[in-house]
């Protein structure tokens, strides 16, 4: 029996899924296993890393059951970025996983964030980057840093279960902030100053490489044939670049999820506090990533608590966000003079400022249900474009086309709106879930069915319908943006003001 199957596993902030891929980038099967993850004080983010493995072994299981086993010729891992946890000797949890969501660390970030750090490792100060939350444990969990034999990433912890392996690709621990990216090699320097030493992480390979074969009780377990390759993968956002096909300048990867996620190709290194650089998905190559956290989350935000559409009303196979698209569409750009700033969970690209909050701007009486919709789309297109242009003057690569992924990828509406905003063709990948297909090009690759990851991308993805920008509909976004991009900076001082105020009303 051929071995023309691979398998990529997401292990994500919510679920595992696993996906069986052919080696044209066809979904075979699929399978998905949820957990979830606690938050114990405002801004905290932690999840038991046992919930990944023994989702993992449902999904993988799940996916497994729907095809003929002995024809994977191997697995690779993609996972929420940034996330960590701290093992004992026995590879057990010595408190839980700490999430890239968690936002404890500011004073640590304020306290320690430099522009030499951002220089080594390609990220600006932020909550999100994992080296500011290993300070804090350094502060304020000095026992646990003690007792820690291991700091896993998620990929790391996965491949150990899977393997009995410590390894891990260097584009899964990257986002920790403790590679120095000009060599793709742990800074002893950054993992000095948080009281641990290089060898407490896992050794760092290349994506695509072999980590190591599957343990016989995990592939007696999962009714795997032994001897089954585990491939290096990477973390979620690049993994998605990879599944669209970005693997060489000129084109962006637009993942439209719960926060929005952009990134094009380098094939050197640079830094830049309009981006934050990640290793990408071909080695020794780069990504110069954008990302604000509000995306989706902004409009379920708005379908939940303001719509008062429920779900399939009046039995119609329509849900709240298709009917408020409808009404929206039929609106002029700049929904009447209402703009919207998207910061509900803060920005980070390009401004790292954890105190912005959310703006509705130019409000009156005549806005109603479908000029906010609009003004939210048209807000998340704005801030992506004021990423964009930053990127693009940091790196000198203009972007020629936006690939395009993710739940917001299926409306038209909010397509044509990035497309005419940018003034870039935004194409609609043909694999909805690319950040699995990433895990599964370097599976393909680290099996040995194509000479290289660049091949390998080329045969297993793909792109749907592209959006053209028109031309009148850019012409008043230009307008528009002109004011949008002065928002922020005229409210900055006050949103620090509002976090004072409320602290001391508190």
């Amino acid at each position: 029996m051929p071995r023309d199957l691979v398998l990529g596993l997401d292990c994500s902030t919510t679920a595992a899924k696993a996906v069986v891929w052919s080696l044209d980038g066809t979904s075979i099967s699929v399978g998905r296993a949820p957990y979830s993850h606690s938050s114990l004080h405002p801004g905290w983010g932690e999840q038991d890393p046992v919930d990944w493995w023994n989702a993992t072994i449902a999904a993988i299981g799940s996916a497994c059951r729907q095809i003929d086993p002995s024809r994977l010729a191997a697995i690779s891992i993609t996972h929420q970025r940034e996330t960590f946890v701290c093992l004992d000797r026995e590879g057990h949890a010595l408190r839980p996983a700490m999430l890239w969501l968690d936002t404890r660390a500011t004073d640590q970030v304020n306290r320690l964030g430099s522009d030499h750090i951002h220089q080594i490792t390609g990220k600006p100060p932020n909550t999100a980057t994992s080296w500011y939350k290993l300070a804090w444990l350094q502060d304020h969990e000095p026992r646990c840093l003690e007792a820690t034999d291991r700091v896993a990433d998620v990929h790391s912890y996965l491949v150990n279960r899977l393997t009995g392996e410590w390894r891990t690709s260097y584009g899964s621990v990257d986002p920790l902030g403790v590679v120095d990216l000009r060599t793709f090699t742990l800074s002893s320097d950054l993992v000095g100053q948080v009281g641990l030493r290089p060898d407490q992480f896992p050794e760092l390979c290349a994506p695509g490489e072999v980590l190591g074969i599957l343990r016989h009780d995990v592939a007696e377990l999962l009714g795997l044939n032994r001897g089954l390759r585990v491939i290096a993968g990477l973390g979620d956002g690049q993994s998605a670049g990879l599944g669209v096909g970005i693997t060489k300048p000129g084109e962006a990867y637009l993942n439209l999820g719960t926060g929005i996620v952009s990134g094009n190709f380098s094939a050197s290194y640079g830094t830049d506090r309009s981006f934050r650089t990640m290793t990408g998905g071909v080695p020794g190559s780069y990504i110069f990533e954008t990302f604000f956290g509000g995306g989706t989350y902004n409009l379920n935000w708005f379908v939940q608590q303001f719509s008062g559409i429920d779900d399939r009303p009046f039995g119609l196979d329509l849900n709240p966000e298709q009917i408020l698209e409808a009404a929206a569409s039929a609106l002029p750009a700049g929904a009447d003079g209402l703009l919207s700033l998207p910061y509900l969970t803060g920005v980070l690209t390009p401004y790292w400022d954890s105190t912005a909050r959310g703006v509705l701007f130019g409000l009156t009486g005549r806005h109603g249900k479908a000029h906010m919709y609009r003004a939210i789309l048209e807000g998340l297109a704005m801030e992506q474009r004021l990423s964009t242009t930053g990127a693009e003057a940091a790196s000198d690569m203009p972007i020629r086309r936006f690939l395009a992924m993710g739940g917001g990828a299926r409306s038209p509406l909010w397509c044509q709106i990035i497309a005419d905003v940018l003034g870039k063709p935004v194409s609609v990948a043909r694999e909805p879930e690319a950040t699995c297909l990433g895990s599964g090009i370097l599976a393909a690759y680290g099996a040995g069915c194509f000479g290289s990851v660049e091949e390998a991308a080329a045969a297993m993805t793909g792109v749907g319908k592209t959006y053209d920008p028109q031309p009148q509909q850019s012409a008043k976004y230009d307008h528009i943006y002109g004011l949008y991009k002065d928002i922020y900076p005229a409210l900055r001082d006050h949103f620090l003001r509002l976090r004072q105020v409320m602290a001391d009303i508190g």
